[in-house]
């Protein structure tokens, strides 16, 4: 299975996944760089998944169906918001995509009907602009609560898992994550790959989950450091996430 990561507008990213029958989409952005990336390769494409509704993660969709004639696959819960979908997917589904199984995670938050796309057989999640490289999506309809509990299921998956997330935002994301967690010698050395492979022009905006889970301050509310830091001794973790949060809004 190969995943190609097609950048897309000013910061955005789609996933393009060649599986052993057929070629998915996860999110589209804009269709430019999607058709270019599918042509170079020689590929059709037969499904594209939406995780969410902002435009953003869907300014493409109908130019890419009309060329491509691909099955559109998105969350029932915002179906209203979406271009119109082929099928409905909710929290829970399994789905079977380009000869592979896709299992839908709710993880509501940053909109209130967002979803992630797993791919166990090819230990990969789609996280869009729910958990990010080193960050989390802002909460624009959902609330902290919500939020923090979609983040702990998407944490609960193998470490091994590779994260894509949506968006170029991971070098702003270590600035603020060292504002949280200044003695992390992990999430230190971190910052400073990310910093070598921007200048290389390489994108950052996936990675192994055991590395979120050792560096991303929005997975480790359970953190003493980070609890002293921001004066939450013994807090909920949802509590301690929603601090970090707020300073991230305004950071």
């Amino acid at each position: 299975m190969e995943i190609i990561t097609v950048p897309c507008l000013s910061d955005n990213y789609a996933y393009l996944v060649q599986g052993p029958d057929g070629v998915c989409l996860v999110d589209a952005p804009e269709a430019g760089p999607i058709i270019e990336a599918l042509e170079t390769r020689g590929w059709s494409l037969d499904t594209l998944l939406i995780t969410h509704h902002h435009h953003d993660h869907v300014g493409g969709v109908a130019e890419l169906r009309e060329r491509y004639g691909c099955t559109v696959i998105g969350p029932g819960a915002e179906e209203a918001k979406l271009p119109p979908l082929d099928r409905a997917v909710e929290g829970g589904d399994t789905i079977t995509v380009a000869g592979t199984p896709v299992e839908v995670i709710f993880v509501p938050g940053h909109t209130l009907g967002h979803v992630a796309f797993y791919l166990p057989e090819a230990a990969a999640v789609f996280t869009a602009d729910s958990l990010m490289a080193l960050g989390c999506g802002r909460v624009f309809e959902g609330t902290p609560a919500m939020m923090w509990d979609s983040l702990s299921k998407l944490a609960a998956l193998p470490p091994e898992t590779m994260v894509y997330s949506g968006h170029e935002y991971t070098s702003a994301n270590a600035r603020f994550a060292l504002t949280i967690e200044p003695d992390n010698a992990a999430l230190k050395s971190r910052a400073d790959a990310i910093a070598k492979a921007r200048t290389e022009g390489h994108p950052t905006a996936a990675c192994k989950l055991s590395e979120e889970l050792a560096t991303n301050p929005f997975l480790r509310p359970d953190s003493p450091e980070i609890q002293d830091l921001l004066g939450l001794q013994g807090a909920p973790a949802a509590e301690v996430f929603a601090e970090i949060r707020a300073r991230k809004d305004s950071f």
